[in-house]
């Protein structure tokens, strides 16, 4: 059994790029912490994944486009979207100030 708490050991100043940790890992699925800072998804870059994710925004602020909506969608502390594999997202806006820590679960569909 492994615990651990989801607000630990954050970056004490913004690091260089995003911070990814995974905190379970079995077959077919996988439980990771993001922290961002500041941090975007480079200009003309999509994440189009081949697993199901489902990200929810524990602290901070964040914008997220998904290909196809008119504008990006804003984030706040529990809010949480469901992005079905191969539906291609970006990173917008994250807040400069505070990190933003978001948790994801990534699932074989």
């Amino acid at each position: 059994m492994t615990n651990g708490n989801l607000f630990a050991a954050l970056p004490a100043t913004r690091p260089p790029a995003e911070v990814f940790e995974i905190l379970v890992e079995r077959a077919g699925w996988k439980v990771e912490r993001i922290v961002s800072w500041g941090h975007v998804t480079a200009p003309g870059e999509w994440f189009d994944q081949t697993t199901d994710e489902f990200v929810a925004l524990l602290s901070g602020a964040a914008r997220l486009q998904v290909e196809g909506e008119p504008a990006p969608r804003e984030l706040a502390p529990g809010d949480w979207v469901f992005l079905p594999a191969h539906v291609r997202h970006r990173v917008e806006w994250t807040d400069e100030g505070i990190p933003t820590v978001w948790l994801a679960i990534h699932a074989v569909p």
